[in-house]
């Protein structure tokens, strides 16, 4: 959050307060990660909702979900004026990947979410219209990119804890709902964190019992492949 100062012209200088919600999150561009800054105004207006920064219909629709499970979470969002804005511009954004920081933006502008170190977080995962958090894909290429940005703390759906956790040195948090993680953020509920478990994963037994009979076609690769292993032999 910031605070901005507005100059009207040289006599006269109108102070105005102005605080906007910055929240991590990503996307992806094809199997790539990019970060995303989820940037959220709210005004006491006639209530209007307007998603900006090259969001596609799903990333647009967005806005009816997070407006429903806001309110299935027990928050009010009665005569505000919400402005989200998701940079950089020229990144096109797609799927629901974004509806846990845009609601944790509007949550944090508001008041609701009290936490004042919210931007060593990252928010990832698509909400239901009662605020349950949905699983999503591609969460191991957003948290390298994370990772890779300093971020230390990543929030997700808890089904996707452990591949997030892939990702050695970045604390996965795993949550069901809205009211659990804004719960957690505020520090009225607990979320153990995940343990890496890339190591794990590297000593696994990766023994393949495949056998070509399964395989139909292909007879030229297969052929080239059993020339390899007689070369080998």
């Amino acid at each position: 959050m910031f605070k901005r100062v507005r100059i009207i012209n040289k006599n006269k200088i109108e102070r105005r307060i102005i605080i906007l919600s910055i929240i991590n999150s990503t996307t992806l561009i094809g199997i790539t990660g990019y970060k995303v800054e989820v940037q959220v105004d709210v005004t006491n207006n006639l209530e209007k909702w307007e998603i900006v920064g090259l969001p596609d219909i799903s990333v647009r629709e967005s806005k009816e979900r997070v407006r429903a499970a806001i309110k299935n979470s027990g928050y009010e969002l009665h005569g505000k004026r919400i402005l989200i804005n998701l940079a950089p511009a020229e990144i096109k954004k797609e799927g629901a990947v974004f509806d846990l920081a845009i609601a944790i933006g509007i949550l944090s502008n508001i008041g609701i979410v009290r936490n004042r170190l919210i931007n060593n977080y990252a928010f990832l995962g698509e909400l239901s219209l009662d605020g349950t958090l949905n699983s999503i894909s591609g969460i191991l290429p957003m948290c390298i990119e994370l990772k890779r940005l300093g971020i230390k703390k990543v929030i997700v759906p808890i089904e996707r804890t452990k591949e997030a956790a892939i990702v050695k040195g970045l604390e996965v948090y795993g949550a069901e709902s809205l009211r659990q993680v804004v719960d957690f953020l505020n520090g009225d509920t607990t979320i153990e964190k995940e343990e890496s478990n890339a190591e794990k994963l590297m000593k696994k037994d990766r023994t393949i019992s495949i056998d070509f009979d399964e395989i139909v076609g292909q007879e030229n690769v297969k052929r080239a492949l059993e020339i390899a292993a007689a070369r080998r032999s």
